[in-house]
């Protein structure tokens, strides 16, 4: 069940960078003026993602870590979905995450990027805790219209999936070591 949950992290965030690799790609965005672009689709979000080229980075994640059929579930949930840019930032580490030997690790980095339900950007208030899969939880700040989870920014929020919601960060969140 635990790795089933990661591949439906691992395709929500996937399918969060194909809706936003459609859309503008100033990395300047901040959610207080994407949050009014919502997108829906009739498509999972593992559908959503793989169709999109500028999701290549989430996309081998997915894969080498076994997740990408998890996304194609029922859900719901609500997948926080790093951007190639915020890929590329970690490129070191995540050439590391992707070697064989390391997929439980990158299982556990993917899974921390989604949380079990629906949560829209109207749902996010400051100081609010939301469990992820992988079991820690993320903290929402709220300043000036600007939302982060975490250290990374919203950039994009409620892009819709048959199976859940996604909002596009910034950075990778990695989780707290235990």
């Amino acid at each position: 069940m635990k790795v089933s949950q990661i591949v439906v992290i691992a395709a929500l965030a996937v399918a969060s960078l194909g809706v936003v690799a459609c859309g503008s790609s100033d990395s300047e965005t901040t959610a207080s003026t994407t949050a009014t672009t919502a997108t829906t689709s009739d498509e999972t979000i593992a559908a959503v993602a793989s169709g999109n080229a500028d999701l290549s980075t989430l996309v081998a994640a997915l894969t080498a870590g076994d997740l990408v059929t998890t996304l194609e579930g029922t859900g719901p949930y609500t997948v926080f979905a790093p951007t190639n840019a915020a890929f590329s930032d970690i490129q070191s580490t995540v050439d590391t995450l992707l070697e064989p030997g390391n997929k439980t690790d990158l299982q556990q980095v993917l899974t921390y990027h989604v949380v079990p339900g629906t949560y829209t950007a109207a749902d996010l208030k400051d100081g609010q805790k939301l469990k992820t899969v992988e079991g820690q939880d993320l903290t929402v700040s709220v300043k000036d219209g600007v939302v982060k989870v975490n250290d990374a920014t919203v950039e994009a929020t409620d892009i819709t999936a048959s199976n859940g919601v996604v909002h596009v960060i910034n950075k990778v969140l990695v989780p707290p070591a235990n």
